[in-house]
């Protein structure tokens, strides 16, 4: 049975660090594309970075510069080192699993969530 859980949220003030992690079982770690997607009040769930089996990254725009994702597959982990945290980045932060092989950053083409992780950036 395959499991996601994230921690590592906070709170932090315009220009913090934060860096939330994954931790994942069920599945081969490391055989899938897995992503970080973020969800804030009144907007649509958004891919922020993803990390695929060949070890290439991608990130949305918004993100490009400050957010830094990776892996450890001995620990079975997914990392978000998140710098100069602004408060538009304040959201719900979740880890994908089961990726279907479409774009990364749809959430559709995920089959495994994990419960979330709030970070909150204040001004």
């Amino acid at each position: 049975q395959v499991h996601v859980v994230e921690s590592g949220g906070g709170s932090v003030q315009a220009g913090g660090s934060l860096r939330p992690s994954c931790a994942a079982s069920g599945f081969s770690f490391g055989s899938y594309c897995m992503s970080w997607f973020r969800h804030a009040p009144g907007k649509e769930r958004e891919g922020v970075a993803a990390i695929d089996s060949d070890g290439s990254i991608s990130y949305a725009d918004s993100v490009k510069g400050r957010f830094t994702v990776s892996e450890d597959n001995a620990e079975n982990t997914l990392y978000l080192q998140m710098n100069s945290l602004k408060p538009e980045d304040t959201a719900m932060y979740y880890c994908a699993a089961g990726w279907r092989g479409g774009d990364w950053y749809r959430p559709t083409e995920y089959d495994y969530w994990g419960q979330g992780t709030q970070v909150t950036v204040s001004s």
